[in-house]
């Protein structure tokens, strides 16, 4: 239905882009919240049919799919109430010194958009982190214009939500070319996206070989530019005696749950759960795997998902010395997987590290280390990751505090007795984490924060308050907080 835009096609759009960036770049902070808001309601406005598009395209269920329309939504006005507050442009002035040796000038300092955004939609979101997703919705705060390459998963649905973008500038009378909408399903066209010189940054949520591909067309251009990948993990799972020994049938339940949430098909499931060998640990591991079996998982996004599960699924049985502990039968092709758990030692763990790899759908394993040395072990072999997450009582931490210490190290967000699926929009969470969980840990996809990565600091110096932008100006007409000789504050200078 949908045919990919030719090479020529790309350019044209990116140039519009940049011709665009030349005014949106200057629309005030209100009129950025007020496109975003626009577009939230012309989202809301799709109805049903959105949702029965996109349940076709992706065997997503109804009532997930609405809970997903509702966060974008909340996404975009939330981000929208963030870029009109204006504390993301991290506003720093420092006021001159004239009688000083030598004179202090006056210097000020903000954030300014960085240029045209390629975004590519992501497979298992289809709204909050695809065409008018978190990516698209920072950016578009930032005052970044944004060219959006949709996700062939779901064509449709992507063309849907363009069309409601597309709506929301016309109704706002401003330029359509602030959003671009792309369908390409090769790599020719992703590689032309990130190449042409007009692109200033990338967003991508995907898998770790999609994301690399986007890093190393992005660094060997002849001016290098920023991919904020999130590329997926493994999340691991601490398991402490003491946490373990209270309640192991509610973990067991809570995990397989989590683990299966969604046909496992969150970049947060957790792939990963190391525990020390005891008496409780195989209790633990007896009561997962029957909760597991009795859990009836759904179809999986699409056929070429459900073939991954059962290739990676089958490559890590293969693996020397790596049991499974739950039932599987060798035909898992339908697009219906089966739960697997699996174990291993924590030596053999250590040995291998294709152990480490993601499987992406309702897989497991579980690492048995001999003691906290051999758990520790584990812990440092890690790569980095989203999320890892510690069951463990007080007592457990305090004792465990050095493998604690490690675990936060190798993660963008540590979990304490819960579960790393859910991600929560709001100012405090970082979705992100030490590579290869993202290309660049010191930023967040979710959450207001996520606007500063397509911004860049620009200074002011001896500026005359008339030439200033208004978030700079003496009277500070936008009312916002900023930074004024170190100390925070909203009043005018």
């Amino acid at each position: 239905m949908y045919t990919d835009v030719s090479i020529e096609q790309v350019n044209e759009a990116m140039s519009r882009s940049a011709e665009a960036f030349s005014s949106y770049s200057k629309f005030s902070l209100s009129q950025r919240a007020l496109l975003m808001k626009a577009i939230a309601r012309e989202i809301e406005a799709l109805g049903d049919e959105l949702i029965s598009v996109t349940m076709r395209e992706t065997n997503l269920p109804e009532a997930r799919l609405k809970g997903e329309r509702g966060r974008t939504i909340f996404q975009l006005n939330s981000y929208a109430d963030a870029c009109e507050r204006g504390d993301w442009l991290e506003a720093r002035i420092t006021t001159a010194i004239p009688e000083k040796v030598p004179p202090r000038p006056d210097i000020r300092k903000m954030l300014v958009p960085i240029g045209p955004v390629v975004v590519f939609g992501s497979s298992n979101f289809p709204y909050a982190y695809s065409t008018a997703g978190g990516d698209t919705a920072t950016a578009l705060a930032a005052g970044c214009t944004v060219v959006v390459k949709a996700h062939p998963a779901h064509p449709e649905t992507s063309e849907m939500v363009a069309g409601a973008i597309r709506k929301a500038l016309d109704v706002l009378q401003m330029p359509q070319d602030i959003f671009i909408h792309l369908q390409g399903a090769s790599f020719a066209v992703g590689e032309a996206l990130v190449r042409n010189p007009h692109t200033q940054a990338v967003g991508f949520t995907g898998s770790y070989s999609g994301g690399m591909a986007l890093f190393n067309w992005a660094n060997q251009r002849s001016q290098p530019i920023p991919v904020f990948a999130e590329m997926g993990s493994v999340n691991p799972v601490f398991l402490f005696p003491e946490k373990l020994e209270a309640d192991p049938a509610a973990i067991a339940q809570m995990y397989a749950e989590s683990i299966t949430l969604g046909v496992g098909q969150f970049c947060t499931n957790p792939g990963l759960l190391i525990g020390l060998d005891s008496p409780v640990l195989d209790t633990f591991k007896g009561m997962l795997a029957e909760k597991l079996q009795q859990i009836k998982v759904g179809k999986m996004l699409h056929e070429g998902i459900a073939k991954n599960y059962q290739q990676k699924s089958l490559l890590m049985l293969s693996q020397p010395d790596v049991s499974c502990i739950t039932s599987v039968s060798q035909d898992v092709i339908n697009n219906s997987p089966e739960p697997i758990l699996t174990e291993v030692s924590g030596e053999v763990f250590l040995k291998n590290p294709l152990l480490q790899e993601e499987v992406f759908g309702p897989f497991s394993m579980l690492v048995r280390c001999k003691d906290q040395d051999e758990m520790a072990a584990v812990a440092r072999s890690l790569a980095g990751q989203l999320t890892s997450t510690l069951m463990a009582t007080e007592h457990d931490y305090t004792a465990n505090a050095s493998i604690a210490d490690i675990i936060a190290s190798k993660c963008g967000r540590i979990i304490l007795n819960g579960v790393p699926t859910g991600v929560e929009v709001c100012q405090a969470m970082h979705h992100g984490g030490p590579f290869p969980a993202s290309t660049d840990s010191r930023y967040t996809s979710v959450g207001a924060d996520a606007i500063k990565r397509f911004a860049r600091p620009l200074a002011f110096q001896n500026y005359p308050d008339a030439l200033l932008p208004d978030e700079l100006k003496n009277a500070n007409p936008l009312g916002i907080t900023r930074s004024v000789n170190d100390i925070p504050t909203s009043q005018s200078l």
